[in-house]
């Protein structure tokens, strides 16, 4: 197996053993990312000539015994929307050129001093205002889309050019493309990471977060990224946690796994409902008891998100949006400008509903301890595609689509993670979702790893 293909932890592990060295690994992981770029187009720029130079300084730090963590050496993409001093974040825009970072963002300092090498600047649909990420195309079949906002953040995982990477989640923007091109993604719980430094579509719903190949590795992502920053006005103590699932962690006796019986399987494509529902299955022999939940205020999703979302996001852009309006991309513009039509009442009126939503999703994890349900309800179109049309006629954009099912757990704030659980038959990804309660990563990476586990 080449380096490139390891997992977080076991890279982690040969470094620390000396049996490879973090030379090796940079190496390994930038040759597959020049190899890939042309076809997959996952990185704005690869930054390849600082990680050969982190990663002989890590080389160096490994043989004197200073191994800082898993992290060590180890290669990552960060979706370009998040500040590392002296790169350009260009959020994958024209209104950005030219930019050039003065100090890291929070994470990007913290990954750094645990010892993370930066490979590249990932893609991002523009501004991180969409579901496609237009540039970057599936990892598993390039006629499709990759998913967005952080689309090009999973093809680099996915396709070995990054060993984990980090993404942005305002609606789904980690789960999404972590779902369609067959990673692990996890948005974190509202608040436990900090967004100092990292460009905001909308400040009461953007998360940062990792995808990986594994439960592991997210986990292991996930404990250099937490802690309180008093920049972020949003963000909040860690509770102590520890997110490692144990290693042998597949007994899920006496947990209350949660089954939707609305919304999150209603207008799903069968061969995803199937691969999902045989997975919850597969968490029942582990030792879970199933439980029907209903999702309470469905029918408002997504009335609040955009509600939420779009006024917040045109106030972000409010001033390029009246000197260089041309700058942006025509999807991209449309929204911003709908954003100027919008009403104060609306934006009250959106957060009275969160607030209330917040309320009935607390009293629903009073009955289950997880909810299990599909990432996205359809695996990844071909990139010409705009809609999709179910079998009761209902016709639906694709943006909607895949936000549709991602956009509770960012309007309640609770934490999500996707796991893949099969494919369907054009050999496309499908991803199980898994929502647990607000700082309880600690089970959803347990649930997810267990998973993982009993599918080797």
């Amino acid at each position: 197996m080449p380096p490139y293909e390891l997992s977080l932890a076991a890279a982690a592990e040969a470094i620390r053993t000396r049996r490879l060295s973090p030379v090796e690994l940079v190496d390994s992981v930038l040759d597959r990312a020049q190899e890939v770029q042309p076809d997959l187009g996952a990185y704005v720029a690869l930054t390849a000539d600082r990680a050969r130079r982190s990663a002989r300084e890590a080389e160096r730090e490994v043989a004197d015994g200073r191994v800082r963590g898993p992290l060590h050496g180890v290669p990552m993409g960060l979706k370009d929307l998040i500040d590392v001093a002296g790169t350009a974040t260009t959020a994958s825009s024209r209104v950005r050129a030219g930019h050039r970072a003065q100090a890291d963002s929070a994470v990007a300092a913290r990954l750094a001093a645990a010892g993370a090498v930066l490979a590249g600047k990932t893609h991002t649909h523009e501004f991180a205002y969409g579901l496609t990420t237009p540039q970057t195309r599936n990892a598993r079949d390039r006629s499709r889309v990759a998913g967005g906002s952080s689309g090009g953040s999973a093809v680099a995982v996915a396709a070995g050019a990054a060993t984990f990477a980090l993404g942005t989640d305002t609606g789904g923007s980690i789960r999404v493309p972590a779902a369609l091109n067959g990673v692990v993604g996890l948005k974190p719980t509202y608040g436990l990471v900090p967004r100092h430094g990292v460009t905001s579509l909308s400040w009461s719903l953007d998360h940062v977060g990792p995808l990986a190949r594994t439960v592991e590795d997210a986990a292991l992502v996930l404990t250099d990224l937490v802690g309180h920053d008093p920049r972020d006005p949003a963000s909040l103590p860690a509770p102590a946690a520890d997110y490692l699932p144990t290693a042998a962690g597949t007994d899920l006796t006496g947990l209350r796994v949660g089954v939707p019986s609305t919304y999150y399987f209603d207008h799903v494509d069968p061969e995803v409902e199937t691969a999902v529902r045989y997975a919850v299955r597969r968490l029942a022999d582990l030792g879970a008891r199933l439980v029907d939940v209903e999702i309470p205020m469905a029918r408002y999703v997504q009335a609040t998100q955009w509600g939420l979302m779009v006024p917040e996001a045109t106030a972000y852009h409010e001033r390029t949006l009246r000197t260089s309006p041309d700058l942006y991309e025509e999807d991209v513009r449309v929204l911003l400008e709908a954003g100027e039509l919008m009403s104060a009442g609306d934006h009250l009126r959106a957060q009275r509903a969160r607030t209330l939503m917040r309320q009935e999703w607390a009293r629903m994890f009073q009955e289950v301890d997880v909810l299990a349900a599909p990432t996205v309800p359809a695996t990844a179109v071909p990139a010409e595609q705009t809609s999709l049309t179910w079998s009761d006629g209902t016709v639906e954009s694709v943006s909607d689509a895949y936000v549709r099912l991602s956009a509770p757990a960012n309007i309640t704030g609770v934490p999500a993670l996707t796991v893949p659980v099969g494919a369907d038959r054009a050999g496309l990804p499908i991803g199980m979702q898994l929502l647990g309660r607000p700082f309880d990563e600690a089970t959803l990476l347990r649930v997810g790893h267990a998973y993982e586990r009993s599918d080797a």
